[in-house]
């Protein structure tokens, strides 16, 4: 990030929001958090997918009949998850639309149904629930979550099922998590749609201290290659943040020397500044910049109480 890149970025809230539904706890907060992410006027698409019931059962163990019967229940959960979910929205100044994939038909899964429906519905924003300490919420388990956070290319949201703030009004305390990257320019400059001159808006940057690599370089040499970035890239975010907020505020952090990682580092940062909202870039490749583009990423999302918003930086 340099400060040429750092232009000034319009509160402008995404004009079309795809929300993924089902009849969880995890749902449910997840459509409370997104009433107030849609402008008076936009767009939301309620999207609940019916699983395969052949993939649910062991082969040979329904006959079609059993199998039909089973379809028929997963379509009408979806059905009745849309309708509590339009019920949620049913003060928002936007226009309502609703939509099942039926897997049976589909093909693929859950993730790929999802970021499909993006696609050609052509979202600017999808909204996920999550279940942690018990596993994804199943749309972003296991398998699902990575294809999610690594293919989609529209901002994904991830709201935890207990999450922490306030989801009666727009988030008012919104931390950045830094590098000197592209993905991370666009996730900053994405993330600040979602502010206004009286949002407390924080960027961090966490110096990791665990990096073992010095067989290749010193590591005093190498920490102070980290805070040399980190000061760099905080300094160029401080005039984006400023010309959104008047609230404004940047941090550089370290990790400890051990039994720690970056992704522990954003969340307790997250958590002691009282963050209702996390921002971070991701693109899933490797290098010096690693633990804000992939893995790092991933991690956060299966710690934190707070929503996280993953942005990807736009194809070259």
């Amino acid at each position: 990030m340099t400060a040429s890149d750092t232009t000034s970025t319009p509160s402008v809230l995404p004009a079309r929001v795809l929300i993924a539904v089902d009849a969880s706890l995890a749902s449910q907060q997840a459509l409370a958090y997104a009433r107030h992410l849609v402008p008076a006027g936009g767009k939301v698409r309620l999207i609940s997918v019916a699983d395969n019931p052949h993939t649910l059962v062991p082969m040979g163990r329904l006959v079609a009949g059993a199998l039909e019967a089973a379809r028929e229940e997963l379509l009408a959960d979806a059905v009745d998850a849309l309708n509590r979910a339009q019920d949620a929205f049913a003060q928002c100044e936007a226009e309502i639309e609703t939509g099942i994939v039926d897997l049976s038909t589909h093909g693929g899964n859950v993730a790929s149904a999802l970021i499909d429906e993006a696609i050609s519905w052509k979202a600017d924003l999808l909204v996920v629930g999550a279940r942690q300490h018990h596993g994804m919420l199943r749309w972003i388990e296991g398998t699902v979550s990575e294809p999610l956070a690594k293919r989609s290319r529209c901002p994904l949201l991830i709201v935890p099922e207990h999450a922490k703030g306030h989801p009666d009004r727009l988030t008012a305390r919104i931390l950045f998590a830094l590098d000197c990257s592209p993905p991370a320019l666009e996730a900053l400059r994405y993330g600040l749609r979602f502010a206004t001159h009286e949002t407390d808006v924080h960027a961090i940057y966490v110096v990791d201290r665990g990096v073992r690599l010095t067989d290749l370089v010193p590591i005093d040499a190498l920490e102070d290659a980290f805070i040399e970035e980190g000061t760099a890239a905080l300094a160029a975010s401080k005039p984006v943040l400023e010309s959104v907020s008047e609230r404004a505020s940047t941090a550089l952090l370290k990790t400890e020397r051990a039994g720690d990682d970056v992704a522990h580092a954003i969340v307790r940062a997250a958590d002691r500044w009282n963050a209702e909202l996390i921002v971070m870039g991701t693109h899933g490749r490797r290098g010096m910049t690693r633990w804000v583009l992939g893995s790092v990423a991933q991690r956060v999302a299966q710690l934190t109480h707070v929503p996280l918003l993953l942005v990807h930086a736009p194809e070259q």
